[in-house]
């Protein structure tokens, strides 16, 4: 009974350490070749011929494949990834802007409406709904 009996000092600090350095690289290992493959497809300069290529062998020699594409394209690579957010941040500004209405593609008359409305419910006193009316008919 007492043979089969584990102890936590059957597993030493060294051996943690060790076990979770591996998981730490190999984490590190995926993010990167994801990273490398989303960049291939991202590239828009590059045809599609040289996107398989560089797809295959990526896949097919993954450690030798990412070294290599980090050292030939790396440089653009922060340049691309910077771009794709930029577009994106441009995406997401237009969508707030047209759905909260602020666009400058309403009429006047619907601005005045929304502040009459705002008026009558009493979110606005009269100087406020005033000087809104003021700032719109001018």
């Amino acid at each position: 009974m007492a043979g089969d009996l584990v102890l936590a000092y059957d597993y030493p600090v060294l051996g943690a350490f060790w076990t979770v350095m591996w998981i730490f690289l190999w984490i590190i290992w995926l993010m990167l070749l994801f990273r490398v493959i989303i960049d291939i497809f991202r590239d828009s300069e590059m045809s599609g011929w040289a996107k398989t290529a560089w797809l295959l062998f990526v896949v097919i020699v993954p450690f030798l494949g990412v070294l290599v594409y980090v050292i030939a394209r790396g440089n653009q690579m922060g340049k691309r990834e910077i771009k794709h957010a930029q577009e994106q941040q441009a995406a997401v500004d237009t969508y707030i802007r047209e759905t909260a209405g602020t666009s400058g593609t309403g009429s006047g008359a619907d601005e005045l409406a929304k502040l009459s409305e705002l008026k009558a419910r009493g979110d606005l006193s009269e100087e406020e709904f005033q000087r809104a009316k003021a700032k719109i008919l001018h």
